[in-house]
């Protein structure tokens, strides 16, 4: 935390009143004068919010973790399972049962803080041709799939397509295409969601890069057919929603994103099937040059790209 924030002048002090209130929690300044009253119920975002008055930045659950550096009587409290609880999805038991198929029962040991720690990290599953993980902000799914848990048109073909190792990868591998007809990029996966607005990426170069003493450079001379006739996007849900855009690949040298559509979670249901695809359909020309990494499912906010 930045020098000179007045959450170092603060100290907590927390009893259980007598009266039946439950948890009273005072937060008091450097000069000793009470600052706020807060009852059980409300504690946490209430202190959160009295912590922010003074200049920390406590966001989300983040402010439960500070909160508990700060006393040992609030450390306590701030560990208990209806906290944590209330941040995990509704279906977080459907979430760990598809991720840790083999490991779920070690979870059944661990109080609902761990659980919520573990779910943020980026699990692997199916293979480690897929990431995913929890959005602290918002709670709900992100997601991560790699070149290798796609269907790719000739990817066996070393005519066409080639496996490169490459640390700008989250999969430390892409798929980079050198020549081909037929353009063809197919996916799909099936999930226990948690509820709300998601949006599915592409993630996408074209040109291939390397390192030569120290420096990031790109190799251009496959790229070629990417202006003749744009790419087309689709997603579609096993609940019948349906999406379809064309955008041209363009800027050489540059990972971008190409947003293939939204879907909506209505509620935290026990499994939604996404499919999605991008092709270019075109035997006029061919077309090359191009490097695929992975797709990215995250919350609809687009602004979240760039923690990834």
């Amino acid at each position: 935390m930045p020098k000179g924030k007045t959450i170092f002048h603060c100290f907590i002090l927390a009893f259980h009143s007598f009266a039946g209130d439950g948890l009273i929690v005072f937060v008091l300044g450097s000069e000793w004068k009470l600052r706020r009253r807060f009852f059980a119920g409300d504690w946490a975002g209430g202190l959160a919010g009295e912590l922010r008055g003074v200049g920390a930045d406590v966001p989300g659950p983040a402010a439960d973790m500070q909160v508990a550096m700060l006393n040992r009587a609030f450390r306590g409290a701030s560990s208990a399972d209806f906290v944590w609880e209330s941040k995990l999805p509704l279906n977080y038991e459907d979430v760990i049962g598809r991720v840790f198929e083999k490991d779920g029962v070690f979870f059944k040991g661990l109080c609902k803080r761990d659980i919520y720690a573990r779910l943020c990290r980026p699990n692997s599953f199916d293979g480690g041709t897929k990431r995913v993980w929890l959005d602290k902000t918002t709670g709900k799914t992100c997601m991560l799939i790699s070149s290798n848990g796609l269907a790719i048109t000739g990817i066996d073909d070393r005519r066409y397509w080639t496996r490169i190792p490459t640390e700008e990868s989250r999969f430390y591998s892409v798929a980079y295409l050198q020549q081909i007809w037929w353009l063809e990029v197919y996916g799909e996966i099936e999930f226990p969601f948690p509820a709300g607005s998601y949006s599915l990426f592409f993630r996408l170069q074209l040109g291939r890069s390397h390192k030569r003493f120290g420096r990031r450079l790109c190799n251009s001379e496959h790229v070629h057919g990417w202006d003749k006739k744009p790419a087309r996007f689709q997603l579609s849900t096993s609940d019948g929603q349906k999406e379809t855009k064309q955008c041209y690949l363009r800027e050489p040298g540059k990972w971008i994103h190409y947003h293939a559509g939204d879907f909506i979670v209505p509620s935290s249901c026990k499994s939604m099937k996404v499919k999605f695809s991008m092709t270019q359909i075109d035997c006029t020309h061919t077309k090359g040059g191009l490097c695929v990494d992975s797709v990215m499912i995250v919350p609809v906010d687009r602004t979240r790209l760039q923690r990834f």
